[in-house]
């Protein structure tokens, strides 16, 4: 028999949306995650990059590194305690994931880690993320937990269950607030480096640990997959 007419289904990668760091876009985390990470993680993934919805309202610490423009996801005081735009922020996630989606996960770098981390708790009261489906797995890095009360009673009223990997930077000026937020997860990969506030490079042990952490969830999206199939046909 000839190979004419067979069709091979492989299975799809885990799909993230990306959110990038404050006063940055979706192109420089693209080009920081492409630069940093090996070839072997990047193939485990597909990587979704959008820009926050707010232009940048000041001075972003990446000008003369990276060309603009630069966005944010919202806007806040010097303490983190009041936003503007939050709701906003969230309204136009959701929309990113409609039109982008459908979504096993999130990865964020900073004010996007901030967010990315704190979306699967909102979802689950109902206050965000409404239309689309749950969020299962979380890619964290130099993230942080929100420091508004009405924000935190919401987002971890009870322990993060996605699967979650947490880079942290021994360096980072963030570190104290990231293991807080690792504190608020259930069964949490954690893996550290010495840089600061960073998209990190790994070390052999990392990478290790990152493959590892991939392979869960390839396995996961494939039995899922495999399900959904499954269901179609009896139905």
């Amino acid at each position: 028999m000839g190979s004419e007419g067979i069709i091979i289904n492989h299975p799809r990668k885990p799909r993230f949306l990306c959110l990038h760091g404050f006063r940055t876009s979706g192109e420089i985390l693209r080009k920081q995650v492409t630069t940093k990470w090996p070839q072997s993680v990047l193939d485990k993934l597909d990587l979704v990059y959008v820009d926050a919805p707010f232009p940048c309202q000041g001075k972003s610490e990446v000008e003369g590194i990276f060309d603009p423009p630069y966005y944010e996801w919202f806007q806040f005081n010097k303490e983190f305690t009041e936003y503007q735009n939050f709701d906003k922020c969230l309204d136009y996630i959701e929309d990113c994931i409609i039109e982008h989606g459908p979504f096993d996960g999130l990865l964020g770098f900073s004010q996007g880690a901030i967010l990315s981390a704190a979306l699967p708790g909102l979802q689950e009261k109902g206050v965000a993320l409404t239309k689309v489906p749950k969020i299962r797995f979380l890619i964290i890095i130099g993230g942080a937990k929100f420091k508004n009360q009405s924000v935190v009673e919401k987002a971890y009223a009870s322990p993060i269950q996605c699967h979650s990997v947490h880079f942290l930077g021994e360096q980072d000026f963030l570190k104290p607030y990231g293991i807080e937020l690792i504190e608020s997860c259930v069964d949490p990969l954690v893996i550290h480096h010495p840089k600061g506030h960073t998209i990190p490079r790994f070390d052999d042990k990392g990478l290790e640990e990152m493959h590892s952490f991939l392979d869960r969830l390839q396995k996961e999206v494939t039995s899922n997959s495999e399900q959904d199939i499954s269901s179609e046909k009896t139905s």
